[in-house]
């Protein structure tokens, strides 16, 4: 692989030209069909075998007015709804709501059994607005308010005030994409330019990155007009693509301009940057790409898609390293370090370039910490467990569940709406349980009361709706208004006291088969499903993690003690994340009014990626460490050098990672601003206390045990990341820098 990347390097470089025209003309191509096909992304959550799913795929197929999305309407009139004045001006509203496109009805607080639809102290008034498809597929959003708030008008010009919300005001008011990704670009500027203290090599990666995301995104786009894409799956990769595109980028111009100072030309200097950090780079990638793919063990499609869009940007990011970058740098050529910037520090490689000793002389901040932490192993391997340990005690209260309108500002009239029909009817009925009963034979529905006389008495349950049967009569809906808020434990509880003793009772031997769905049954469905389908994921990419560092160390304990330590990095990332998110703690900081619940992909998602992020670290680290011990025999000599020789790069790495995953945190939307500030935190641990304390100081406890490997399994292959120097090549001057790691 190193012969060929090397090649691949030495003939971009050679035909610059030709690489960077067949990138340039296939990113327009997909840019311009992207933006023809005008993909749209909708969050549909199909849960397979799970009874939100049954009960929506009954009603679709048998009830299809009752299957689509729904918005409410919720006027608030201080001097009463019974009052002829506000009954004037409501009337009017609700007639011209039921005539808009793809309204198939709307309850009427005025009709026969309009006091369901207002509070006790008859100030508020609920109109749902039911449709009979889902809100993507309705007209233009904008177009589609308009006429919304149109029909509407009677009671707002009366000085009624009207809130909207439910699923379809949701999708027409999705929060604007924010500019997370240029605050992201602009943090990652000013650390390259500390980095290597030049313009031109600090735009290399930049340059990079930016068109690799461009195509990236692209490809998502043109998928989304094709498949169901959920909306946050273009933050997410755009997240995640930009922080791994610029330092993939990064690590391979460090190497060029290593090679370049230490004689070799620009063609060769190319070839074997690209041979070294690129043999790493596709490592790198392709070892995120395939964790973030393996959430199709979620057993969700949703959020399968969501790892597969990350995964398609994360390798457009690796091949835009591997062949744009080392194009473009054959452009630059020995022209790299023009416009210098010299109030900045000087990075390692400059010591190359200036004929100095490349090795941190002894006494270096970094060489004089490892050191420290080398004598004093014990300590410093106790006081990082308890730090990790204290960080992810809050993860033992992980509550998992979707965000709802009652998360968002007070400003938006989804907010405003969902207070007030908690003030006027409850918490519970922001979140109404639909069951769907599914009788014995058309038309035979007796067994509907005893279904509805059973919720009536169940606690938790404040209200039941009459039933409502399809037009052929084999299927029959019924709404339950629970107590509590639909992000409560409490109804959550209330489901699983349904669907396991209540209907089962009710239902009995009629033949009748009876299932709780409804939007916020669903998500708790797929909170269960992640929930139980989590510690296989996480075992298996553990396992992952263990043979690949094996193949690459031929150690056991080495990868066994590196397991441990994501495990518990990965921990505190999700510790944190409760505290805030859940707990409240520091929430006004991120932007947060009140508490929200841990959305479900995000853990699995955020493991998928911090292992590739994880790993990467540990080889980056542990291959320098490695040389040393070989070139010593000595551990503690391996450990500080390698820790000297590395903490510079993983410092700077860490902080282009945690201030673009961190500038995410300003998103409108709950599960990016948790993905965010996860990613973010993750790598300031990952890159701080478990690099920096927790790998030395158990490597020197450990010794030399840390390289054991028993002879029966001599037969597996050492797979060499950094790959051999080509037999034409200059050999790599003492003190090239291991590749292979980002933050």
């Amino acid at each position: 692989m190193s012969r060929f990347l090397d090649r691949l390097g030495r003939r971009a470089a050679r035909h610059h030209w030709w690489f960077i025209g067949v990138w340039a003309v296939a990113a327009v191509a997909i840019v311009m069909l992207a933006a023809s096909l005008d993909g749209q992304f909708t969050d549909n959550f199909t849960i397979p075998n799970a009874q939100s799913q049954d009960a929506l795929d009954l009603l679709e197929r048998d009830f299809p007015n009752a299957a689509g999305d729904s918005a409410l309407v919720v006027f608030d009139a201080p001097q009463g709804i019974d009052d002829a004045s506000v009954q004037a001006a409501i009337a009017p509203a609700v007639s011209a709501l039921g005539k808009l496109p793809d309204v198939t009805s709307v309850t009427n607080p005025y009709g026969p059994v309009g006091s369901a639809f207002i509070s006790k102290d008859g100030e508020i008034a609920v109109v749902t607005v039911q449709f009979d498809t889902k809100a993507q597929n309705l007209p233009d959003p904008k177009q589609f308010f308009a006429k919304f708030e149109a029909a509407t008008s009677s009671a707002t010009k009366a000085g009624i005030k009207v809130a909207y919300g439910g699923a379809v005001i949701d999708y027409v008011h999705q929060p604007p994409p924010g500019n997370a990704d240029l605050i992201g670009l602009l943090a990652a500027v000013v650390i390259l330019l500390f980095a290597f203290g030049s313009l031109v090599a600090m735009g290399l990666p930049i340059l990079t990155a930016v068109f690799g995301l461009a195509v990236g995104i692209s490809i998502v786009h043109v998928i989304a007009s094709f498949t169901e894409i959920g909306t946050v799956a273009p933050v997410l990769a755009t997240m995640i693509g930009l922080g791994v595109g610029i330092d993939y980028s990064l690590f391979i111009v460090t190497r060029y301009r290593e090679n370049l100072a230490s004689g070799l030309d620009v063609e060769a200097a190319v070839g074997r940057s690209v041979a070294t950090a690129g043999s790493a780079v596709l490592f790198a990638g392709t070892t995120v790409v395939i964790a973030i793919c393996g959430l199709a063990l979620s057993g969700i499609p949703y959020v399968a898609r969501l790892g597969y869009m990350s995964g398609i940007v994360v390798a457009v990011m690796m091949i835009a390293a591997l062949t744009l970058l080392p194009a473009v740098i054959g452009v630059v050529g020995r022209s790299i370090d023009r416009w210098k910037v010299p109030s900045l520090i000087h990075p390692p490689d400059r010591a190359v370039a200036e004929g100095r000793d490349p090795q941190p002389p002894a006494g270096t901040v970094w060489e004089r910490w490892a050191n420290l932490v080398a004598r004093h192993a014990w300590p410093f391997a106790i006081f990082a467990v308890a730090i990790l340990l204290l960080i992810a005690w809050p993860v033992l209260s992980m509550r998992l569940g979707e965000s709802d309108d009652g998360n968002l500002p007070t400003s938006t009239t989804q907010r405003q709406a969902y207070d007030l029909v908690a003030r006027g009817f409850g918490p519970g009925t922001n979140g109404p349980l639909l069951v769907v009963v599914q009788l014995p034979a058309p038309g035979q529905g007796a067994v509907l009361s005893d279904i509805s006389s059973a919720l009536e008495k169940t606690p938790g349950v404040k209200t039941v709706l009459p039933p409502q049967t399809s037009p052929n009569g084999a299927i029959a809906q019924i709404g339950v208004l629970p107590t509590t808020a639909p992000d409560s434990a409490q109804t959550a509880t209330l489901v699983a006291t349904l669907r396991d003793s209540v209907l089962p009772a009710a239902v009995g031997t009629t033949g009748a088969q009876a299932y709780v769905g409804g939007i916020t049954a669903a998500y708790i469905d797929i909170g269960d499903r992640i929930s139980s389908r989590l510690p296989y994921f996480i075992g298996a990419v553990v396992l992952l993690s263990f043979l690949l560092l094996m193949l690459v160390f031929h150690s056991v304990l080495v990868p066994l003690t590196a397991a441990v330590m994501n495990l518990l990095s990965v921990a505190a990332a999700y510790g944190a994340t409760v505290a805030v998110f859940q707990w409240g703690w520091a929430k006004g900081l991120v932007g947060l009014e009140s508490t929200v619940p841990i959305v479900p992909f995000v853990p699995m998602m955020m493991f998928a990626v911090l292992f590739g992020l994880s790993m990467d670290y540990q080889v980056f680290l542990l291959t320098r460490v490695r040389e040393e011990y070989d070139r010593t025999g000595d551990t503690r000599q391996g450990v500080v050098r390698g820790l000297a020789r590395t903490a510079r790069v993983i410092t700077s790495a860490a902080l282009i990672m945690i201030f673009v995953f961190g500038a995410f945190v300003l998103s409108p939307t709950p599960e990016v601003k948790m993905f965010g500030l996860g990613l973010a935190f993750a790598v300031l641990v990952d890159a701080t206390i478990v690099r920096m304390l927790l790998v030395p100081s158990i490597m020197e406890i450990l010794g030399d045990a840390n390289w054991w490997f028993p002879k029966w399994l001599g037969f597996l292959p050492r797979v060499d990341i950094e790959g051999g120097a080509p037999d034409d090549a200059e050999p790599d001057p003492d003190t090239r820098v291991p590749v292979g790691a980002h933050a």
